[in-house]
């Protein structure tokens, strides 16, 4: 979730036809600029790629602005895409890119209120003694308001943006096909199974009772944990559309890369433990790392935010999972392939076009848990090595595939805290985390 929202209220447009407009509109710019930037490109005597014409800094400030303003699906797609996509992006695209993180523009106060009226009926501003207008987050989904109720509790209220939930299938459908005409995808793979998911998710995510019992269940799983901070659910005043829980007041995780070296790697210890827990132990995982979704209190725990992306994990894929991390402690590179090919990072051809460039991958992915003491998260070699060699892969078309959507999920999370720890410098003894689940 992002923090410090814009202060100049946006409204959702939340009619099919006016979100539709938007995205022709959208559609029209980007190709208007791909034709004036080509014409540049030709005139130098350069022959640009399709590709290059369309990831344009004038089309990446369109598309942001855009989808900055239609919120909910299309929203979430272009943060994922910033997210996942960020260090292989051009640093200026990067930079554009990262404010559909970091400046959602809330409802107006009008908007806001009537949203409200239909979820809590009429009079609703009878049960607090404070309610801020003004939100302390705005995201792609809803946006979080603190209020204190007239028995004195502190909550932070987060409200959908009218007209999410319907938008939805629609949203995706637009964005993919965005995507799908820039050439930005390449046309053998089947997106189909991954739009499916991806409205399923997102489905799920708007659905905020669903998110309660997750935030319920994580508080449970967590109650005596001295590391972590889950907010009590307020379930009174939650609804499939707004959902209450108490206020916990904390700092970003990132403003703790001016720390102690100690207190950093202390950090990603506790997030990196967390995730072996969820995969290993409580079979349940909260997917998104989006960095916004983690503070630190004053005590220096972490609370955990955000709930929506909360999955199910299958047994089958953490043994999977568990079988690669063995293979990585017994430095196999065989097994560590084999176990890899059966989660479904690749399919038979990788291996067959490529063993050699294969293994090489492996050696740099596997590297935190070799070798005895801390693996320094900080050493930015070993993450450009990997990437280099990961897009190696991705462009030889011919070895294109698509994990199964589990495993997408469980990666996004692995390299999202992989990132966080980077960000902090962190050095953590990985090896020892990893020991008791193996």
């Amino acid at each position: 979730m992002s923090h410090a929202p814009s202060s100049r209220g946006l409204p959702v447009p939340t009619g099919r036809l006016s979100r539709l407009a938007r995205f022709g509109g959208l559609a029209t710019g980007i190709a208007g600029n791909a034709l004036a930037e080509g014409a540049v490109q030709l005139a130098k005597g350069r022959r640009p790629t399709m590709g290059d014409l369309l990831l344009t800094p004038a089309n990446a400030i369109r598309v942001t602005e855009q989808l900055a303003q239609l919120r909910g699906a299309a929203m979430k797609i272009g943060q994922l895409m910033s997210m996942d996509a960020g260090d292989l992006l051009p640093p200026e695209l990067s930079d554009i890119l990262a404010r559909l993180r970091a400046d959602a523009r809330p409802m107006p106060p009008v908007q806001l209120t009537a949203a409200l009226n239909r979820r809590w009926g009429r009079g609703w501003e009878d049960r607090f003694h404070r309610f801020d207008m003004t939100p302390v987050a705005a995201a792609s989904i809803g946006q979080v308001h603190r209020a204190l109720t007239r028995d004195g509790r502190d909550l932070a209220i987060k409200v959908q943006y009218p007209g999410v939930r319907r938008s939805i299938d629609s949203d995706v459908d637009n964005v993919a096909t965005l995507l799908k005409v820039s050439g930005v995808l390449p046309r053998e793979i089947d997106l189909a199974p991954l739009l499916a998911e991806a409205k399923r998710q997102l489905h799920e995510e708007a659905d905020y009772a669903r998110e309660a019992d997750h935030l319920a269940r994580f508080g449970a799983l967590l109650a005596d944990d001295p590391d972590h901070v889950v907010p009590g659910l307020c379930a009174e005043l939650t609804r499939p559309d707004v959902l209450a829980m108490d206020y916990v007041d904390g700092g970003p995780v990132e403003a703790m890369t001016g720390a102690s070296q100690a207190e950093r790697d202390r950090i990603a210890t506790v997030m990196i433990r967390l995730l072996l827990r969820e995969l290993f132990d409580f079979g349940l995982m909260q997917t998104d790392p989006n960095f916004a979704n983690y503070r630190v209190d004053a005590a220096g725990r972490l609370v955990l935010l955000d709930f929506g992306a909360t999955r199910a994990i299958p047994p089958a894929l953490a043994e999977g999972y568990r079988a690669l991390m063995r293979a990585a402690m017994n430095d196999d590179r065989h097994a560590a392939i084999q176990a890899a090919e059966t989660i479904g990072f690749f399919d038979h051809r990788a291996r067959a076009r490529d063993a050699e460039g294969l293994e090489a991958m492996f050696d740099l992915a596997l590297a935190p848990f070799r070798g005895e003491g801390p693996f320094d998260f900080g050493d930015t070699a070993v993450a450009a090595r990997l990437r280099d060699r990961g897009m190696t892969f991705a462009q030889d078309r011919a070895v294109w595939h698509v994990p199964p959507v589990d495993t997408l999920f469980v990666q996004r999370k692995l390299g999202g805290v992989y990132l966080l720890a980077s960000r902090l410098k962190s050095r953590v003894e990985v090896r020892r985390l990893l020991a008791p689940w193996l």
